[in-house]
């Protein structure tokens, strides 16, 4: 799971799962296509390490809720 959040002049992106896995761009698709590299270049540094690549634990849902 990766979020995406709209700033005033870009957009931000991060992995819960993978702390320190972040990625800026000016429009949503190209901060989404930076994510995925930096997902595949900070998965390859783990396995290069040795470090153990832990199962993904976060998770996304919508609520509806009623505005006042």
């Amino acid at each position: 799971m990766i979020v995406i959040e709209e700033g005033e002049t870009s957009f931000g992106a991060y992995v819960p799962d993978l702390p320190g896995c972040v990625a800026v761009g000016k429009t949503a698709e190209e901060v989404k296509q930076l994510i995925q590299e930096a997902i595949e270049f900070h998965l390859e540094d783990l396995t290069e390490k040795g470090a153990e690549i832990s199962i993904p634990l976060s998770k996304s849902e919508y609520l509806e809720v009623s505005a006042a």
